[in-house]
């Protein structure tokens, strides 16, 4: 990315985990508790399981688990994660991004449920958008497109007009496939080639310039 990059675009779509808000401290406790109990090497859990639902890191780890396994334990590993709220907060920048989103089409596109995103927000500080496509919204879990497309139509926004805020492969590849231009948040997502990419949320300067037109200023 040169020093300031700008990009346009209708609406916004943003990950919360990574991009929003912090929460790998729980994340990292959490799963490394699971791989233990597997006998699975907490390292390479790791590097699995940002931005899916917990089932379908589960799927990718134990292939040859039945996925009605990987649906009950998912549903305990997002109990755990709901009542582990230490150490969650905001990613810098993310209140004052979020509020200076107030008129303009955004969405939450998260792979978790409603109770852990709404839990996480509110750990970290943060109002919850008005449109949330959460994990009991898709069939796919990222890196499917499903979520990003389901909150595209919601905010009633062509794919291509879109710009996704997001950390992970997962999520990176999810906005790609569904056509959108992605900008990566945080150390983890320059290794996955979004379009841009900002250390945290307080490089990145929204501008409503008429139209319904938004323009990014990144960097």
């Amino acid at each position: 990315m040169t020093a300031t990059t700008v990009l346009t675009a209708r609406a916004l779509l943003l990950d919360m985990d990574g991009t929003l808000v912090n929460s790998d401290a729980v994340v990292e406790r959490c799963w490394r508790r699971w791989a233990e109990r597997h006998g699975l090497d907490g390292d390479e859990v790791m590097k699995v399981v940002h931005g899916r639902q917990g089932y379908a890191s589960m799927a990718v780890l134990l292939p040859n688990r039945p996925m009605e396994q990987n649906y009950a334990d998912n549903a305990r590993m997002l109990a755990e994660e709901t009542a582990d709220m230490d150490g969650v907060v905001a990613i810098p920048g993310a209140g004052e991004f979020l509020a200076s989103l107030a008129g303009v089409p955004h969405a939450l596109v998260t792979s978790a449920d409603v109770g852990l995103s709404t839990a996480r927000m509110a750990a970290a500080g943060l109002g919850l958008p008005d449109v949330r496509i959460t994990a009991e919204s898709v069939g796919a879990s990222k890196p499917d497109p499903e979520g990003f497309l389901k909150g595209a139509a919601e905010l009633g926004v062509a794919p291509e007009e879109c710009v996704v805020f997001e950390d992970s492969g997962a999520g990176i590849s999810a906005g790609r496939a569904a056509g959108m231009r992605v900008v990566g948040v945080g150390p983890r997502a320059g290794f996955h080639r979004p379009d841009a990419v900002v250390p945290d949320l307080t490089r990145v300067r929204v501008e409503v310039v008429g139209g319904g037109t938004i323009r990014l200023h990144l960097g």
